[in-house]
């Protein structure tokens, strides 16, 4: 593991909050039924976590000596609100992963503070995960 792998992989990451954003507008525009209020509010309201990541994500890369993408990663298609709960279940599962493997590399490299940050990241996704998860719980198949 070098400066420029961990550069590459905050990319990678940096593009898949672009997705979520992008997920979560998509997705709120698109719910529908009897639960659309409380929908449109849950993906709504996930925008605001993502988007700071995303900042946090450009500003280490640039900080790094890297330039940030501005590629999101492809947008899973959902027909219906339960489609749209599993792609953003998955998704933010990934990012948990992710960030932990990504705290991981920052710790090897020394980047004892990028690696906290990256730890509270996890924690953020991994409290997205576990609400959505409650939400579908109960969610009629």
């Amino acid at each position: 593991m070098d400066k420029q792998t961990l550069i590459k992989n905050l990319n990678e990451d940096l593009a898949g909050e672009l997705s979520a954003i992008i997920q979560y507008l998509t997705y709120a525009a698109k719910a529908t039924g009897p639960y659309r209020p409380q929908l449109v509010q849950f993906f709504l309201a996930e925008i605001a976590d993502e988007q700071m990541h995303a900042q946090f994500l450009a500003n280490k890369v640039v900080a790094m000596g890297g330039e940030p993408t501005t590629q999101p990663r492809p947008v899973p298609k959902a027909g219906n609100n339960r489609e749209m709960l599993e792609a953003v279940l998955a998704a933010e599962r990934q990012a948990t992963k992710d960030y932990t493997q990504r705290a991981k590399e920052a710790e090897a490299l020394g980047e004892k503070g990028l690696a906290v940050q990256l730890e509270d990241m996890v924690r953020d996704e991994s409290g997205h995960s576990e609400e959505t998860e409650r939400i579908l719980r109960d969610w009629p198949l």
